[in-house]
């Protein structure tokens, strides 16, 4: 197993070069940077987590919390996480919630305290007055991905400008009577998703001087499984049926398809969808959806956080990232009997 004395002959640079280069600081070329990291690769070296703490005081990890592993988003987000923080060197601490109030208050009353990390980047949460505090005590940089949080900065899309243009285009192409397929509000998680999802919804129509219908909008879940069963109980309900639905993520949309096909239903013929995302089956399931890229998300959110952890200049606001409309076979205009 090679050490930085191995790289540094190899690339005939100074170790100080070698530790800049792996690390990700600048003053280093790009030339450099990557024959550098080429020899390390090739020599197999290792970085001493632990020298490097006691040389620059600092644990070289960063804690990301999670509410869960088992969605799209969070893996998706983790992964950018992940990548960023591998090519400056520094490990990840995942601090996994499940959904349990216990493991939250291990996270921010113990665990995070004992200044195991050097920064923090939290998922799709929605923080309590007392864990806000606990996080400012710590003088670690902080950053939540997905949904703004209160006296925090974030990075995220627009989440009602995005809802607003995916019903826009199935009121574009004609439609009317319009359903919206939201998330619940689950405990803990950050609230304001599903919230400027809905209010995005509700401004389009009444733009368009169209009225919301109350009993159309639908909590779901965030899952394909629970949006299945609320979209089947919609459609089972006696009286008109919508003719488009506004799902609040794909996984929803996809649950909404499935549904149609539950009841005899064809999409787009008989029910146009359209959700939010660009899941990793969005194109096998022929969906319309308003595509962000939560890779892309969490791996500025590290590259931020590790900017301010090698002197750079805090960001103080939040960031919102690009969303774009992808058509695909699951939205047309409404069947004309």
């Amino acid at each position: 197993m090679a050490g930085i004395d191995e790289v540094a002959r190899a690339t005939g640079v100074s170790t100080a070069t070698v530790s800049r280069a792996l690390r990700g600081l600048p003053n280093v070329s790009d030339k450099t940077r990557a024959r550098v990291r080429r020899a390390a690769d090739e020599l197999g070296y290792v970085a001493s987590s632990s020298a490097s703490g006691l040389a620059s005081g600092r644990t070289l990890a960063m804690g990301v919390v999670v509410p869960s592993v088992s969605r799209w988003f969070y893996t998706s987000v983790l992964e950018g996480v992940d990548a960023e923080l591998r090519s400056a060197s520094y490990d990840m601490i995942l601090f996994n919630l499940g959904g349990h109030r216990g493991d939250r208050e291990r996270v921010f009353h113990r665990t995070i305290l004992r200044k195991r990390t050097d920064a923090l980047l939290a998922m799709c949460l929605d923080f309590t007055a007392d864990e806000r505090h606990q996080l400012a005590s710590t003088g670690h940089p902080t950053i939540v991905v997905g949904g703004p949080v209160r006296g925090l900065r974030s990075v995220g899309i627009d989440e009602r400008g995005t809802a607003r243009r995916a019903t826009e285009h199935l009121i574009a192409l004609g439609h009317r009577d319009i359903a919206h397929l939201g998330g619940e509000d689950e405990e803990g998680l950050n609230r304001q998703v599903p919230i400027g999802r809905m209010h995005g919804f509700q401004d389009a129509l009444r733009d368009a001087g169209i009225p919301v219908r109350r009993e159309w909008i639908i909590p779901g879940g965030f899952s394909l499984p629970l949006s299945r069963a609320a979209m089947n109980t919609l459609l089972d309900r006696p009286g008109p049926r919508p003719t488009a639905v506004f799902a609040g993520s794909d996984e929803m949309a996809m649950g909404a398809i499935l549904a149609a096909y539950d009841h005899g239903l064809r999409v787009p013929d008989d029910l146009s969808v359209i959700g939010i995302d660009n899941h990793d089956f969005a194109e096998s399931f022929g969906l319309t959806t308003m595509a962000q890229d939560p890779f892309e998300q969490g791996a500025v959110a590290a590259r931020i956080l590790l900017d301010e952890l090698n002197g750079g200049e805090p960001r103080a606001r939040s960031l919102k990232m690009p969303v774009t409309l992808i058509e695909r076979a699951s939205t047309a205009p409404p069947r004309r009997d």
